[in-house]
């Protein structure tokens, strides 16, 4: 059965499987569902219409799903849902969706979340990504999977990171940062490929050295970015595994870093 704290107050109306634990002085609201396997620590504060599936992990002061903090928000019942075996560090906060974009601030499975991590509304972060200390996503923003970003990373309202992106210490995102590609600085500027990212995750050597070649045509030959479409086309036709980073190019709406 679920162990709750004593000095826990859990609405009555929330959903909580039945092995959930609930640290001391903890706070889940009425519209919280929470799945098996999850455990909140002490001093946390679960609110609004919150899902949470399985085998997460909160720490001491996260506060999930709480009001954004959108001007526009007028108290709908808009949502946050979150996935499986996430890990949410110290004093992490992550805020419910708007009207204005998809009612839902949503994250996926194995994602790690440490100290001081701001999630705001509407944001979209995949699987098996690292959020490190202090770093802050503006609303709006899509995280694809096994993005790392730095501590102290900020991101600007409606930027995308692409899968496998890596995000150096301090940066400042205003654009979008392509799959694959590592970046940094205060206007993060593009720094190569996350080669050593893509080894660990089982991509071989020739489908690296693809990736690179594609790097190369989008940074390395002074091509506009509708110019390097063409030729990065003809080499998803010898990985497949371009066409991520062809299809993210072909749609994004803030622009690429250059």
């Amino acid at each position: 059965m679920s162990v709750i704290h004593p000095s826990a107050i859990v609405h009555p109306g929330a959903r909580l499987a039945p092995d959930v634990e609930v640290g001391p002085y903890s706070i889940i609201g009425e519209h919280v569902e929470i799945g098996s396997g999850t455990v909140i620590g002490p001093h946390v504060v679960i609110n609004g219409h919150t899902r949470i599936g399985q085998h997460n992990q909160f720490y001491q002061f996260s506060s999930i799903g709480e009001a954004n903090q959108d001007k526009k928000y007028k108290g709908e019942p808009t949502r946050t849902v979150i996935g499986d075996h996430n890990v949410f560090r110290e004093c992490c906060t992550v805020h419910r969706g708007t009207t204005q974009d998809r009612h839902e601030t949503t994250i996926g499975n194995h994602n790690l979340f440490m100290a001081y991590v701001h999630v705001a509304h509407d944001c979209l972060v995949g699987n098996h990504c690292i959020l490190a200390n202090n770093a802050t996503l503006a609303g709006h923003v899509h995280i694809g999977d096994w993005a790392i970003l730095g501590g102290f990373t900020a991101v600007h309202q409606f930027c995308h990171i692409g899968a496998h992106a890596f995000l150096g210490m301090k940066s400042g995102l205003q654009k979008d940062v392509p799959p694959f590609v590592m970046a940094e600085g205060f206007h993060a500027e593009p720094r190569g490929i996350n080669s050593e990212g893509l080894k660990r995750r089982g991509f071989t050597a020739e489908q690296i050295l693809l990736i690179k070649r594609a790097y190369k045509i989008i940074y390395r030959q002074g091509l506009t970015v509708e110019q390097a479409l063409a030729p990065l086309q003809e080499l998803v036709a010898e990985f497949d595994g371009i066409r991520v980073l062809t299809d993210f190019i072909a749609n994004s709406s803030r622009g690429i870093i250059r």
